[in-house]
């Protein structure tokens, strides 16, 4: 694969993320639930990954602290999901 197509196809790659992000804001406005807002951010973090990843001159084996961006956004949408299905109607033990 030529640079100049590997460029262009993680352009392309991250400008998905953004969008997909943005999408997510988008019904974080009408929903207000804390879901959209993590998943949003999860996805602009993937999005910086590729970003940083193709704009770098660090050959593919030493890229693995770069990685910790998108490691974060696996956590950060795992948190939300934990988040969003946890009962908050059960009564808590006040000592």
């Amino acid at each position: 694969m030529s640079p100049e197509f590997a460029h262009f196809d993680d352009g392309f790659i991250a400008m998905g993320y953004i969008v997909a992000g943005a999408f997510f804001m988008r019904f974080w406005r009408r929903t207000r639930d804390h879901l959209f807002t993590a998943f949003g951010a999860a996805f602009w973090l993937m999005a910086l990954n590729q970003i940083i990843d193709s704009l770098s001159d660090i050959p593919p084996s030493d890229q693995s602290p770069t990685y910790l961006l998108r490691l974060s956004a696996f956590v950060l949408i795992i948190v939300a999901i934990w988040w969003k299905n946890r009962d908050h109607s059960a009564p808590r033990d006040k000592k």
